[in-house]
Formats: structure tokens, C-alpha cells, sequence
């Protein structure tokens, strides 16, 4: 059926082709250089590749995962295309950025400007957004600068502005023939004694204020109460309004505008009533006025527009009883006040002490046993109690009380003291601005009802159905100065819809989206760029996408071709690879076994080869599932009532013993239900962890497991460094190897000899690292080998201690699948590479660098680090992902180790988008039916087979077709 169809498509391309109009100009360079030829590629473990790329298609890159996909398209084509463009930077601006090495290649031509979209989290910063980073945001602040309409947020009202001419005209009409004072207001509900405020307003020849509603002549030495809050303004003049005295109106009321910076006031001296003016935007009735809008009186990011409490974070650090107190059956004198720690003879304790014995308890009390108002002066402080003699017993000196004290030092100076409160403060939602991240005054600029605030948290399918048909709801003018914006926002927001983002907002935080968002939020943010002849190339694109959102990726990737670029995508999916144009399988194995151009031409081309991509490709091989489901131990974890984020009252039911699927399309709410709910709450329960869950009812079956293990797709580490081996503990085993040896024993060597991180071994020009970091300033930083070392990371006497014949270095140096053979003698070892290498990873070295594993790899780290444990059998694991980066024999692998785990009695929930993955678990269930408000509920559950039969969901329907190619492995053996 597959090969029909891309025959289908190649036929109806190449009559498209015939038919095609003469090519427009931008594409002129892809007549002079179609292809994109590498010569000799031997970056990594690639075997001296020679390729030729057409320009102007969609490329796809497959291959199991190692085989040097990455090595070609990112270290070759990108790393040259880098270098190139550094090259046309005038010599002095590049004696900043230091030098670029050019890639182990021959020599590579036909190659255009190259944009690289890894799967890397843009940014760690809070201040960063999806509206930020789309320029979305940008331009909705512009579009409230210009024709937003403001209100009070005293009473609603809408603001207004006067001009000069305009309040005069009102005055004469309102308050003919009435007597008047006219005030300009210099001081409004400030605290302070303003001696020298009257003196300056007596200089300017001024002789009465009117001070809190009463009229004063000012007199020497004149002060009010420097602890209340005050209003004050000047008597500039007092009048009858009648037009005759217009010209003296007119004066006084410009004088009362000047001193008042634009605004004023007008009190009728017969009924007491004032009523304020002023030049900008205000409210009459109580006097309150904005400055004039800017774009900047909308931004987060700027103390124009930024909620002063939170300083447009829109959460604030809180401390709480909780985190100060996280164990109520322990005394304050063994450490039941978390930031004290266990009693010591310091001056705190005695002072608590003090207070305790006054109320009959003392520090070795329980604190759950002290009385409830006793505690909250503990926590809050005591003030001295009036008329208490210091000479008696009962006296108790004033006390600060534990968590103001706190949340004095939250401002230190010192970044310690800082860090060791942040152990005991929770992130909040900000009382002032409520998440909005803005001032008040900010938030009550409306278009069509809402505020910005409001459009920036609903969700982008929301937004572009608010933004349909706007001008029917804004008046003429908002029209006429909103239509160029309007016309660039909807066509942003559609980039957005493109590329299955609707489920996000632009409120969104950036640190919390997965490599596979945020890079499909910056092949948005190209497509708006509009640009041609460039050649963009994408890392798994397809991550996290459910296959309903992955057709409408495919069509932006070919949009992006379409309009004169060249597209080439590192990915293993089916989809992608056949709706390529021209496909490049590399292979046969990875790591050093791979390397190879194995296949490559159209994907029907590709179902010919024999390869292993073409084999799962065609149905030859599989992925085999189980007829008989496992029954698993009869217990079950139910989370009751979960209603975090977009989840609509959720109960959930969780089989333990069991391989569980959690799926739904992008934005359906499975983060939410477990990364966000589920995890928290058992991560609070074994190991009291801080993080609090997002709000739920109850959960029931805790006591049958005994641990929770998340494994997520962060990065095992951020530097150099950090490589499996230091992360799954294998590199202290082997350091203990190498100090045992009888050379080791001779100089006096120990295990801290062998490490790279401290001193005594390593090489001290690096400090162990085995490059060095060159900072690129604006582009990313740059990791060249150590001169001295050359990459080794170890002194020469380091290195003369053999195991085998080889060095701690050359260990690092090994892969996985050599180390299994080469510990095969040493236990301790040999059981933690063993589970590396059954999970896929037998290409990686044992020193191989964190910043160089892809989301997959880590992740797939991770898993062997746990796996290398031992488990109890009643362990629950969590698994974000887990196919991410992986060829369809290695989702093959993982399926058998996941199973092996299951087997032993573990419950495995893994949250997966992977039909391959999806099909072999033993329960599913399944979130819907859409992403964002349109999902949040359990759509069906049960056994793959069952959910396939649902007609609701977009799981049921693309599983259904999965399981009528599917062969089950139960039937083959009868």
C-alpha cells in the first residue's frame, strides 16, 4: 500500500514538473548548483562519505540511532556552513570569537546560507515566552499602544483626556456662576512630614494648601504627620465661574495643570464636591491617571509596564509553614524547624526556649502537640507586651518570629544565604498581578473587552478565533491604525497553527517546553521570516507530535521548500520519510559500525534497498506484541479528581504490574495528569520532595509500590565533563580497578588519581575536560581540543597505568559494546555496561560528552542507570518519551528491556506518541479528545485492542490501523 502511494506521488510530481511555469528568480542558484556535494565526510565515525544533496527538496536523513546522521548533517554540512559565514567577518571582529575548526571533510560545494533548528530548549530564562520568541507578543504591544481604550481599576469607568480648552468649556458649563477653588494636586496618598514641600510652595508665592480636605494658609516651619498617609494640593486660585472671567479661568486652570504635572482638581466651595481634569488619561470620579501608552507599558521585561511585586515573573517565592516546618512529629530540638536544623547552644534556641517554658512546653515538645496560637507566634513573632516588668518571670522580650526573619534575608547580599533560602520558599502565583505578569494599570487597557493579559494566556487556537472577524468589534479609527498589525499577528498565529502548536499559549514559559516544541516554535518563527535559498536543517522535528499534528507538520516543511529553500530533517519517522523527496539511509549499524551511505534516492527507491530502514518500512520486520496481556498484580493506583492546567476532573486508574501508555494528541493534558500531578505526589510521598502537585482530590493505593523513578529527557549534564560513565557510576568502579593495580600501588596512587575532576591526575591546562570552552559572545560557545593534552584530559604519569594494556584514557575511549568484552572478568562493572548496552546505546564511548547526546540518548542513559539498580519488583517507573531519537530496531530493543522490567513485577508508565511503542503496552490510557481546552479527559482506556475499537480520540483511529498490520508473536509460535 506504502509503494503505491509513493509511486502515486512521484507521478503526480513529475507531472506537476511538466506543467510547472519557467522557475522564478529566486531559484536561480538551484539551477547553477543543484546538489550539495560532500566529498570524503570523516567527522565522527563517518567512513570517508561522499554524497550528492539536492537543493531545493526535503531531505530526510534515517538510519538506526549512532549511525552518523548528526555527524553528517550538523557536524559536516552545518559546522562548514558556520564557518563559511564566520569567514565574512572583517579579521578584527573575529580575533573576539577565536577560530572555528573546520570540519574533517574533503571539500563541500554547492552550499547556501544554513539555518540549524536543534532540539534544544531555546532559553532558560523566566522572562522568556512563546509570545516573546514568536514576536507575537511584540506586536500585540504594539496593537495596545495605539488603540487600546483604558479604564479605571478604581470603579470600571473609562478613562478620559481634556485638553486645556476642553476643561474650561466644561467648568464654565458644569459649574456656572459657582464659587470655586481651583487645586493642582502634588502629593496623592503618600506618607511623609513635606516641611520642605511647603517651603518650596510658599517660595513660589503661594499662601494656602489644602491638606487632607481642609483648607490651610501655609505658615513657618508648617509639617503634618510624617506616619499617615496624606493628599495635598495647592489653592491656586479662587474664582466664580462666569464666562466674563474666562481669561483668569483660562490662566489659573493652565497654572494648576503646570504645578499639577497635567492634572488638577475643582472644588465648589458651596457643596464640598471636587472633580478632577488632567491632560492625560483619567478617571473623573477619583482622580486616578495613566501615563500615555507605550509598547513598553505592556512588556514584563521592563519596570514601565512590570507588576512591581513580582517584577513580571508573575509567580513570586513564598515561605511557607509547609517548607519551614515539613515534619510536625519532630521537637524543635531535633531539627522540626527545618532552617534551624537540631538544637545547638545558640542564642535562638534560648530565646525559644523562653517562650516555650512561658506557655508550659518546652523544645523537646512534638510540635504537632503545641497549641495552634503558641506556633503561630513561633512562626510570626511576638511584639513586648505592654506592661510587663522585664524584673518577673513572665516577661518575654520581643521576637522577630522565624519566617519574617527569612524573609529578611531573601535580599541579602550574599548569594549563599540567598541559596540556602531558597531550600525553604515555593513558587506562588503573584497575589498582585494574578500570573499576568503586568501593573495593574497596564491590565486595564482593553481592546474588544480584553485585556492583554487575558489574550496572552489562552491558548493559540482561542487566540486565533478571537482575532477572527476583530474588526466588526472595534471602532473606526482602532480599524483604521490596526490593520497592517492584525494582518502580521493572524499570519504569525497561523505559522503557529501550522506546525500543531494550538494547544500553547504565548504566556507560556519557555523552560517548560520539550526539545520537540520549541523546536517546531522556531521553524514557526522561519517560515514568518519568508526567506529563500537558504538550507535549513532540523533534528527529529516530529518529536512529541502525535500523528494527527504530524501531516500538518510535513505540509510547513514542504511550504518552507516550496517557496525556494532546500529542507534537510534528521528523523525516523515513517510519515516523513515517505513524504520525502529524496531520502538518505545511513547505516548498516551505528557507532563505529555505521557511517556508511547504506541507501539512498526517492522513498520508493528506498523500499528496494534491503536496509534495515526498508525492511520496517515495508512490514518485513516488526515489531511483534503479545495476543495475552499481562494481568498484572491486581492492585491499582487511582488519582481522583485532577484538575491542574486543562484537565477537566480527571480520575485515573493505573494497573500496577503493568506496561501502561498514556497518549492523546499534543496538548491533551498528559504532562499535566503525570509529570505535573501523579509524579509530584508520589515524589512528595517517598522522598518528601518540595515540588508541589497540581491540585487534585485524593489518590489511593500509594502503600503498594515502594519508589517512584522519572526518567525524562533533560540532559545528563551541561558540560564536558559529564558522560554515561560518571553518570551511571561505572567511572568510580573503574578508577578502584585502576588504583588496585600493582604499578597504581607503587607510586602511591588512589582511585581520586583516575578522576578528571580533581586535581592530581588530570591535565591542569583543561582541568580534566579535554577541551577547551571558547566563548563566541553572539553565537554559541565552542569546544576545541586541549593543546596540551590533546583531548586525553590526563597528565603523562596518569597515563602510564595500564589495565590490559590500556589507559584510563583509552577506557574513555572505548565504546559500550568493546567495555562488555573487556570487563568481562570484573562483575561490579560488567552488570552497569551490560544494561548500556541493552538498551541501544553499544555505540556511545564510555566518555562521551553530555553536551553531545542527543534528548533520545540521555534519556535512554538514564534508563540504564536505573535498570543497573536493583529493583524490588514493586518499583514505578515513568518515562517521558522514550522512542525520542530512536530507529525503529532500537524502539525494538527498548521494547524488550521495558517488558523484562514489567516481567519482574515493576509498573512501567511510559507517555508516548509511538504507535510501535504505543501497540505492546498492556493497558492504554488515552487523553482527548483535542489539545488544549479541548482536551483534559479520558477518552478510552483498556487494552490496545479495545481503545482501537473507540470511536472517540484520534488515538483509536490511527491505532486501528497500526494493529491490521501488526503480527502478534503469541500465534506465530503456536
Amino acid at each position: 500500500m506504502a509503494k503505491k502511494t509513493t509511486a502515486s506521488r512521484s507521478a503526480a510530481t513529475s507531472t506537476a514538473v511538466l506543467a510547472a511555469p519557467p522557475a522564478p528568480p529566486e531559484r536561480a542558484a538551484d539551477v547553477e548548483a543543484p546538489f550539495i556535494e560532500v566529498y570524503g565526510a570523516r567527522e565522527h565515525n563517518l567512513k570517508n562519505v561522499s554524497v550528492k544533496i539536492p537543493r531545493g527538496q526535503l531531505v530526510v536523513f534515517t538510519g538506526i540511532s549512532g549511525s552518523g546522521k548528526s555527524s553528517l548533517a550538523f557536524d559536516t554540512i552545518y559546522a562548514e556552513g558556520q564557518r563559511r559565514y564566520m569567514e565574512t567577518f572583517s579579521a578584527y571582529a573575529r580575533s573576539f570569537m577565536g577560530g572555528l575548526e573546520r570540519p574533517d571533510v574533503d571539500k563541500i560545494e554547492g552550499l547556501s546560507p544554513v539555518i540549524s533548528i536543534e532540539q534544544k530548549t531555546t532559553s532558560r530564562n523566566p522572562r522568556s515566552t512563546v509570545g516573546t520568541i514568536t514576536e507575537i507578543y511584540d506586536f500585540l504591544r504594539l496593537l495596545y499602544a495605539r488603540t487600546a481604550e483604558a479604564f479605571s481599576y478604581a470603579t470600571g469607568a473609562k478613562m478620559i483626556r481634556q485638553s486645556d480648552e476642553q476643561i474650561i468649556n466644561y467648568i464654565l458649563k458644569h459649574f456656572a456662576d459657582k464659587k470655586l477653588v481651583v487645586l493642582a494636586p502634588v502629593v496623592k496618598g503618600r506618607k511623609g512630614h513635606y516641611r520642605e514641600l511647603f517651603q518650596q510652595i510658599a517660595k513660589l508665592g503661594f499662601t494656602k494648601v489644602r491638606v487632607d480636605g481642609e483648607l490651610l494658609d501655609i505658615t513657618a516651619k508648617m509639617q503634618v504627620d510624617r506616619y499617615k498617609i496624606h493628599d495635598i494640593e495647592i489653592v491656586i486660585d479662587r474664582l466664580k465661574a462666569t464666562k466674563e472671567d474666562r481669561f483668569r479661568l483660562s490662566g489659573s486652570v493652565q497654572n494648576s495643570l503646570t504645578h499639577g504635572k497635567g492634572t488638577m482638581l475643582v472644588l465648589d466651595s458651596d457643596s464640598g464636591k471636587t472633580q478632577f481634569f488632567s491632560r492625560f488619561l483619567m478617571d473623573p470620579t477619583t482622580g486616578i491617571a495613566y501615563d500615555d501608552p507605550a509598547p513598553n507599558t505592556f512588556s514584563f521585561n521592563s519596570p514601565y509596564g512590570a507588576c512591581p511585586t513580582c517584577n513580571g515573573l508573575g509567580e513570586v517565592q513564598e515561605i511557607t509553614e509547609e517548607s519551614v516546618m515539613p515534619d510536625k512529629k519532630l521537637s524543635i530540638s531535633r531539627g522540626g524547624i527545618a532552617p534551624l536544623g537540631e538544637y545547638r547552644d545558640i542564642w535562638i534556641f534560648q530565646q525559644l526556649s523562653t517562650i516555650l517554658k512561658r506557655h508550659k512546653a518546652s523544645l523537646s515538645t512534638a510540635l504537632d502537640k503545641l497549641p495552634a496560637e503558641l506556633l503561630e507566634k513561633l512562626l510570626y513573632g511576638i511584639e513586648e507586651e505592654e506592661g510587663a516588668d522585664p524584673k518577673k518571670a513572665g516577661y518575654v522580650e520581643p521576637f522577630e518570629g522565624i519566617i519574617p526573619f527569612l524573609r529578611r534575608q531573601m535580599d541579602s547580599d550574599s548569594e549563599s544565604i540567598r541559596s540556602w533560602i531558597q531550600e525553604y520558599t515555593q513558587a506562588k502565583e503573584c497575589p498582585e498581578c494574578h500570573g499576568y505578569r503586568l501593573k495593574k494599570e497596564s491590565l486595564h487597557f482593553k481592546i474588544a473587552d480584553k485585556n492583554i493579559g487575558e489574550l496572552s494566556v489562552m491558548d493559540i487556537a482561542q487566540l486565533a478565533q478571537w482575532f477572527e472577524g476583530l474588526e466588526s468589534r472595534i471602532t473606526d479609527r482602532q480599524n483604521l491604525i490596526a490593520r497592517e498589525l492584525l494582518k502580521e499577528i493572524r499570519k504569525r498565529i497561523g505559522f503557529l497553527l501550522e506546525v500543531g502548536l494550538e494547544y500553547l499559549s504565548l504566556h507560556r514559559s519557555v523552560r517548560t517546553l520539550s526539545g520537540g516544541e520549541s523546536q517546531r516554535i522556531r521553524l514557526a518563527t522561519q517560515i514568518g521570516t519568508q526567506l529563500v535559498g537558504v538550507l535549513y536543517i532540523m533534528d527529529e522535528p516530529s518529536i512529541g507530535l502525535h500523528q494527527r499534528d504530524n501531516e500538518r507538520l510535513i505540509k510547513a516543511l514542504q511550504h518552507l521548500r516550496d517557496i525556494g529553500n532546500s529542507v534537510i530533517v534528521v528523523e525516523h519517522d515513517k510519515d516523513m520519510i515517505m513524504n520525502a523527496d529524496y531520502v538518505l539511509d545511513i547505516g548498516p549499524g551505528a557507532g563505529i559500525h555505521g557511517g556508511h551511505i547504506v541507501a539512498e534516492g526517492s522513498p520508493r527507491d528506498i523500499f528496494q534497498s534491503g536496509s534495515l530502514t526498508s525492511q520496517y518500512l515495508s512490514g518485513e520486520k516488526h515489531i511483534e506484541l503479545r495476543r495475552q496481556k499481562r494481568k498484572g498484580d491486581g492492585g491499582q493506583l487511582v488519582l481522583k479528581g485532577a484538575t491542574g492546567h486543562n484537565l477537566k476532573n480527571v480520575t485515573a486508574k493505573f494497573p500496577l504490574g503493568k506496561l501502561v501508555a498514556v497518549t492523546g494528541v499534543s496538548g491533551s493534558g498528559k504532562s499535566s495528569l503525570i509529570h505535573d500531578t501523579l509524579y509530584p505526589i508520589l515524589n512528595q510521598f517517598f522522598f518528601n520532595s518540595k515540588k508541589d502537585p497540581l491540585p487534585y482530590q485524593s489518590i489511593e493505593g500509594l502503600e503498594l509500590i515502594d519508589k517512584v523513578i522519572e526518567v525524562d529527557q533533560s540532559p545528563i549534564g551541561r558540560t564536558p565533563r559529564s558522560n554515561p560513565a560518571t553518570y551511571t557510576g561505572v567511572f568510580t568502579e573503574i578508577r578502584s580497578l585502576f588504583a588496585s593495580l600493582p604499578e597504581a600501588k607503587i607510586r602511591g596512587y588512589g582511585p581520586g588519581r583516575f578522576s578528571f575532576n580533581v586535581k592530581g591526575g588530570r591535565c591542569e591546562t583543561c582541568e580534566g575536560a579535554g577541551m577547551r570552552t571558547i566563548e563566541m559572545n553572539f553565537l554559541p560557545d565552542v569546544h576545541v581540543p586541549c593543546e596540551t593534552c590533546k583531548g586525553r584530559r590526563y597528565n603523562r604519569e596518569t597515563l602510564e597505568v595500564r589495565f590490559k594494556g590500556k589507559s584510563i584514557t583509552d577506557v574513555l575511549d572505548m565504546t559500550v559494546e568493546k567495555a562488555v568484552e573487556y570487563f568481562e572478568n570484573q562483575p561490579r562493572i560488567i552488570r552497569k555496561i551490560q544494561v548500556l548496552n541493552e538498551v541501544g546505546l553499544g555505540y556511545l564511548t564510555l566518555g562521551q560528552q553530555a553536551t553531545t547526546l542527543s534528548g533520545g540518548e540521555a534519556q535512554r542513559v538514564k534508563l540504564a542507570t536505573e535498570l543497573g539498580k536493583k529493583d524490588t519488583g514493586k518499583t514505578f517507573y515513568i518515562l517521558d518519551e522514550p522512542t525520542t531519537g530512536l530507529h525503529f530496531e532500537d524502539i525494538n530493543h527498548l521494547s524488550d528491556v521495558l517488558q523484562k522490567l514489567v516481567d519482574k513485577g515493576n509498573t512501567v508508565l511510559i507517555i508516548e506518541h509511538n504507535l510501535d511503542l504505543i501497540k505492546v503496552a498492556d493497558h492504554i490510557i488515552d487523553l482527548g479528545p483535542e489539545g488544549g481546552g479541548g482536551g483534559g479527559t479520558i477518552v478510552a482506556q483498556g487494552t490496545p485492542e479495545q481503545v482501537a475499537k473507540v470511536k472517540k480520540g484520534h488515538t483509536a483511529r490511527f491505532l486501528a490501523e497500526e494493529l491490521k498490520i501488526s503480527k502478534y508473536a503469541d500465534e506465530k509460535v503456536k
